[in-house]
């Protein structure tokens, strides 16, 4: 098993506490639920998801970069 670690803004982490809370789940879970949904998607829309993230967030990436 491979351990992942990644940074949120402050606002990101809060929501994913309420939404962890709504559900009754740790954090840590619900990222994991999260993901297993995502990689078992039929892969064109995984692409179209990974389209419209990297979209959203280039400017973000430009600047980390």
């Amino acid at each position: 098993m491979t351990t992942f670690t990644i940074t949120l803004p402050d606002e990101r982490v809060k929501k994913l506490h309420e939404l962890a809370e709504r559900f009754r789940v740790a954090p840590e879970e619900l990222v994991r639920a999260s993901l297993d949904d995502l990689l078992t998607r039929p892969r064109d829309k995984f692409q179209k998801i990974m389209g419209r993230v990297l979209s959203k967030n280039a400017k973000l990436y430009q600047r980390l970069s």
